[in-house]
């Protein structure tokens, strides 16, 4: 089950989504205003569900949890680095809803950053899609514009994505008024480097958050497919019971916050 919370007028109101394939017309009840949740009443259900972190995120529990993780790192991070909202590229495939995420995503300044994370959920999966040096020229071999796919299911075939999230780039380039050319965008590199695999069918949207922190930390100055690409993000980048510890020690510090 996935919750949104939408601002309607000056009152926020709580909306109940089932499935996220079904999310239809939410964005007619939104008079432009950019999405903001609230996590005052999600506070009693995460005390009961932060002891398990491993059962399956939902989209309210994943962006709770960023939160907590983003306020970690540094301002010279932070300054480098953003994300989008985990529902914005579900709501993007839906045609009622597609110039407001792009309007949304406007605000985020991309093209002033080094990378952009973009949380995907889709058919009850989550992956991670990583924008590198998009506010560089794409004949640049030292910061290349890329795109980056992590996936902890490589089984799910990851690059059926693909066409999908062509289309999404090439709509924030228009979006943005960018000059670049249609035939450019569209040859941005996508990459499905290989990456550590989760070992159940509840873990995806954690390990989206680990991948998350581990390349914030050890992502380099300037990204270059040409040199050293792959770079961390091989099979044994970490292994699971790095993974479980920093769930917990994520949890931990949830629990202080609440």
């Amino acid at each position: 089950m996935l919750i949104i919370y939408a601002l309607v007028g000056s009152k926020m109101e709580r909306r109940q989504l089932g499935k996220a394939t079904d999310i239809r017309d939410l964005l007619s009840t939104i008079s432009g205003t950019f999405p903001r949740r609230t996590r005052s009443k999600r506070k009693l259900k995460l005390k009961n569900a932060i002891s398990k972190p491993m059962k399956k995120l939902d989209t309210n529990d994943f962006e709770f949890y960023i939160e907590n993780l983003w306020r970690d790192f540094s301002d010279d991070k932070r300054n480098s680095f953003t994300y989008l909202d985990s529902l914005w590229y579900s709501l993007y495939t839906k045609e009622s809803s597609k110039a407001k995420v792009l309007e949304w995503i406007k605000r985020k300044h991309i093209f002033s950053k080094k990378y952009i994370f973009v949380p995907i959920v889709l058919w009850s999966h989550w992956s991670l899609l990583i924008f590198c040096h998009f506010g560089e020229s794409l004949q640049s071999r030292t910061r290349t514009p890329c795109m980056l796919l992590l996936d902890s299911l490589q089984k799910a075939d990851p690059k059926r994505l693909e066409p999908g999230i062509r289309k999404f780039v090439l709509d924030i380039y228009k979006s943005e008024k960018r000059l670049e050319k249609k035939d450019i965008i569209y040859r941005i590199p996508l990459l499905v480097p290989k990456v550590p695999q989760q070992k159940n069918g509840e873990e995806c949207g954690s390990f989206v958050l680990y991948y998350i922190k581990l390349f914030v930390e050890s992502a380099p100055e300037n990204f270059s497919i040409f040199e050293g690409y792959p770079y961390f993000m091989k099979e044994d980048w970490f292994n699971h019971e790095g993974f479980e510890s920093f769930f917990e020690k994520l949890n931990s510090s949830c629990r202080r916050k609440l």
